[in-house]
């Protein structure tokens, strides 16, 4: 993953069609382990390529896969038994989560 970020890096950076040294370079600057298999595979998959119309492609195959989120609707619920009233159901009060402050870590991003 961190080899095709790097060849995004580069290619965001201006470099059209980034060779497996610019990736190094890349890796390498942010002290992370090279594995030079990784990258010649990485670069000669995309070689020739528009990074550009991959994602494109790579978007277009998400959109079927199914995210679990995308349900219409609440269901009803049970149907109320005939013959009498049914008892309102009582709502839960919905807290609302307080969110979490970057001072609290410790450190910061550009530290």
């Amino acid at each position: 993953m961190k080899n095709v970020a790097a060849y995004l890096l580069a290619v965001l950076g201006g470099n059209k069609e980034p060779t497996e040294a610019d990736i190094k370079k890349i890796l390498e600057a942010a002290s992370a382990n090279v594995d030079a298999e990784a990258i010649k595979k990485v670069v000669s998959e995309l070689n020739g390529k528009s990074v550009y119309d991959v994602m494109d492609q790579g978007a277009e195959k998400l959109t079927a896969v199914p995210s679990g989120g995308a349900r219409g609707g609440a269901s009803g619920g049970a149907a109320a038994p005939a013959g009498g009233d049914a008892a309102p159901a009582a709502a839960a009060p919905a807290e609302e989560e307080e969110e979490e402050s970057d001072e609290d870590m410790g450190f910061g991003l550009f530290d």
